[in-house]
């Protein structure tokens, strides 16, 4: 188990920014911000940490934020399948139809959900409700990300051969992406890196553990190390900062850096470290972790030692004091996946 001595409790924080329709978007420093509401992107990927909070403790607790967090995500779930995204204090949704990313976020949650053994069955049955509600639009999807993430999430369900032909479908759309954007320096997706850029990869890691086709493995590790030069390039974690990203030919954008790009790019790691054994991996993992406790172009940590809450990012200035529902998630499942070493 790895600790660090910086490391808080940040569940408390979890369910401070939580109430009884689900986990709020936004805060204004460290208090719930109702202006901005709740979504169903924050609360699918809310339900991925508090499924892993109650695999490590079986707290009840932890259970009932599950069915919260569920609840708001059936709720989204249009009649075509789709899940609307952005929803008002008032509770009501304001998008007309939610992203894909919105979707694929949401089939993410619902195959980590169904793979844990330790969920009640009703609960896992929800999932498969839903799944089969919207499963129709996975050869639908068009956005890259929303066919990585719909990857991951697929990787956790029982292989049927409809969710392998899926799997496939979408990952043999990403390897003919890549090859599409590639040239001599550019190893990458798109004409462009933005942000929850470590997905590509791991999902392609996660396919090829499941399909085993070599193509899933070397475009996963090409585009990896190409990503792995940008950001590990001061010798610390420094992701793409989301104040202009990276446009290929231009020079990355300094900041803003935020929270998910560790978390991803953590779990990336370790999932070719399961798969290579190569301990590289594992240090780059720790890197990434590292950047939540000071180990950033700042060098400030970006945990609240009273709240236990992390930090919206890291700016030009320094530190953004905000601490919103996407921040804590990201580091929660940080702490989480390093807590099983």
């Amino acid at each position: 188990m790895l600790k660090n001595k910086n490391e808080n409790n940040f569940e408390k924080y979890l369910e401070v920014m939580t109430d009884d329709v689900g986990i709020f978007q936004h805060s204004k420093f460290g208090v719930p911000d109702r202006n901005f509401g709740y979504t169903t992107d924050d609360n699918a990927r809310a339900l991925i940490l508090a499924v892993m909070l109650y695999e490590e403790s079986k707290k009840e607790k932890y259970l009932k934020l599950i069915c919260l967090y569920l609840s708001f995500v059936h709720h989204a779930l249009d009649s075509d399948g789709m899940f609307k995204n952005f929803m008002t204090y008032q509770r009501d949704f304001i998008d007309e139809k939610g992203s894909e990313d919105c979707y694929g976020r949401c089939v993410w949650a619902l195959g980590r959900t169904m793979a844990s053994k330790q969920v009640p069955k009703n609960i896992r049955t929800t999932c498969q409700f839903i799944i089969n509600s919207a499963k129709k639009n996975l050869e639908l999807l068009v956005s890259p990300r929303a066919k990585a993430y719909a990857i991951v999430g697929l990787s956790y369900m029982k292989p049927s051969k409809d969710i392998l032909n899926s799997i496939e479908n979408l990952s043999e759309a990403l390897v003919v992406q890549f090859d599409k954007y590639k040239d001599k320096n550019w190893k990458w997706f798109e004409n462009s890196i933005t942000y929850g850029n470590a997905f590509f990869p791991w999902a392609l890691l996660r396919a090829y553990k499941i399909l085993g086709k070599k193509s899933y493995l070397e475009t996963a590790k090409t585009s990896m190390d190409f990503l792995e030069g940008i950001v590990l390039k001061p010798g610390y974690f420094k992701p793409i900062g989301s104040n202009g990203w990276l446009v290929k030919g231009s020079e990355a954008a300094l900041f803003d850096e935020q929270p998910i790009e560790a978390c991803e790019m953590l779990y990336t790691s370790m999932e070719y470290y399961e798969i290579s054994k190569d301990k590289k991996y594992l240090k780059i993992a720790k890197k990434c972790y590292g950047w939540y406790f000071g180990e950033n172009s700042k060098k400030l940590s970006l945990i609240d030692e009273v709240t236990g809450a992390c930090h919206d990012g890291i700016n030009e200035a320094g530190i953004n004091l905000n601490q919103g529902s996407e921040s804590i998630v990201a580091y929660g499942m940080a702490v989480l996946k390093m807590r099983q070493l």
